[in-house]
């Protein structure tokens, strides 16, 4: 395995510390191709200027995070930019004190394109967007760089460009913000450029200062934030990009908002997101919410508890946990087989032994005989998750690492590995296909 040793340490240390990493998955990635080609085909119709809304439900380490992680990879690889956060006690889709803002602000700091994927694209993509402007202005031929009017004609486009989001809501003060960003460009003044980059962060807090510094009047907030959400796809796809996809976890903690009141505002905030996407009123975003099973199915504190919701995202009559349907809003994840989580573990030695530099001496039987030691606990099917079993099989190769005399068998408390013959046990324990 090729991988960079920064990269392989920071995957090692993630997973141990049970958060996902946010760069280098694919190292890792194993499974869920059924779910990832789904919201790949919903990309896709962003690209072509629709729109798509899913909610990704799993039990908690069954893999929600990776997946949403392991997508933003995925669209910003393709010309997509990509914006995730994860709702908290301070965050939340609206609140009384700022937390829909909150959320807005992670979001524009999360920001990534290819070219930035660890965050903090904003000011990229707006420079990248008045050098395009310049580009398509010297592919026509029509005037050269270095001809005195070439500055005036770059401002005249700019201006063009912006009028054309003037005609969605708070389009207007948005085009002057971006406008204010484009003189700061030209006339090299930093201050300028910095204050329109706070404005599309949501940083400034009141009206007045917005007025002082940009001459705009008004702010980002609690109530409009998701409108200047659809402006920056906008102003994305006219900088080259194909759109955007926000991606927002940890739903939870919507359903653990004590007031019940306050609850349904963001219930209902998302269902005005959710129509608005699937109405077809958004163009070129994608929108992903993950979530526990039971924080989207709970009747009486969870989305579900939202009538309107309910009837919208709840599962039809031909639809099981064995026959999905993933072109249905909600995508529930099913746990990783055993062969999956066998080549998982294969993968992750491998890393382990670029982190430490040696070559790893576990073998196929090993981690076969680890993933069925993991699931042989009472309670596995209910309770062992991806997160758990890498900690724990991250854990072993620690030790292993640190104890090379010892045989795999004798770290996990066995003499030795036995395997049953018996086609029926075989069959029982999910490695029917599996070959030693």
């Amino acid at each position: 395995m090729q991988i960079p040793k920064r990269i392989a340490s920071g995957l090692i240390n993630a997973l141990k510390g049970g958060v996902v990493p946010r760069t280098g998955l694919g190292y890792i990635a194993v499974g869920r191709s059924d779910e990832i080609d789904a919201l790949l085909k919903d990309v896709s119709i962003a690209e072509d200027g629709g729109a798509f809304f899913r909610f990704i439900v799993g039990r908690y380490g069954s893999g929600k995070s990776f997946l949403l992680q392991t997508m933003r990879g995925h669209v910003t690889d393709i010309g997509f930019a990509a914006a995730d956060a994860d709702l908290s006690p301070e965050r939340r889709l609206c609140g009384t004190k700022g937390q829909g803002l909150a959320t807005y602000r992670e979001l524009m700091k999360n920001l990534s394109v290819k070219a930035k994927p660890d965050g903090g694209a904003l000011p990229l993509i707006l420079e990248k967007w008045i050098d395009k402007v310049k580009s398509d202005i010297v592919a026509e031929g029509v005037i050269s760089p270095d001809n005195a009017f070439f500055d005036t004609e770059v401002e005249r486009r700019i201006y063009s460009k912006i009028n054309s989001l003037e005609d969605m809501v708070h389009g207007f003060e948005f085009a002057k913000v971006i406008t204010e960003y484009y003189k700061g460009f030209r006339d090299g003044i930093e201050e300028r450029k910095k204050n329109a980059v706070r404005w599309l962060r949501g940083e400034f807090n009141t009206k007045t200062e917005a007025k002082e510094c940009l001459n705009v009047n008004t702010v980002i907030n609690d109530d409009n934030w998701y409108d200047y959400i659809k402006l920056m796809t906008s102003f994305l796809v006219s900088a080259g990009y194909k759109g955007l996809v926000v991606m927002i976890d940890e739903l939870v903690n919507i359903m653990k908002i004590s007031n019940s009141v306050t609850r349904q505002y963001n219930y209902e905030k998302i269902l005005m997101m959710y129509n608005d996407v699937m109405q077809g009123k958004a163009h070129n975003l994608g929108i992903i919410l993950g979530g526990t099973p039971q924080c989207v199915e709970d009747t009486r504190r969870g989305v579900f508890s939202y009538e309107a919701l309910r009837s919208r995202l709840e599962r039809g009559r031909f639809s099981t946990d064995d026959v999905k349907d993933l072109m249905s809003p909600i995508i529930r994840l099913s746990p990783l087989n055993y062969e999956e989580l066998t080549v998982l573990t294969e993968k992750l030695a491998e890393i382990h032994g670029v982190v430490f530099g040696y070559e790893p001496k576990i073998t196929l039987e090993d981690r076969i005989f680890f993933v069925k030691t993991e699931f042989g606990r009472v309670g596995a099917d209910l309770n062992v998750t991806p997160r758990e079993m890498i900690r724990d099989f991250i854990e072993l190769l620690n030790i292993a690492y640190q104890n090379p005399t010892k045989s795999i068998a004798e770290l996990m408390g066995e003499d030795e590995f036995t395997f049953a013959k018996g086609e029926s046990d075989e069959k029982e324990d999910g490695f029917e296909d599996f070959d030693i």
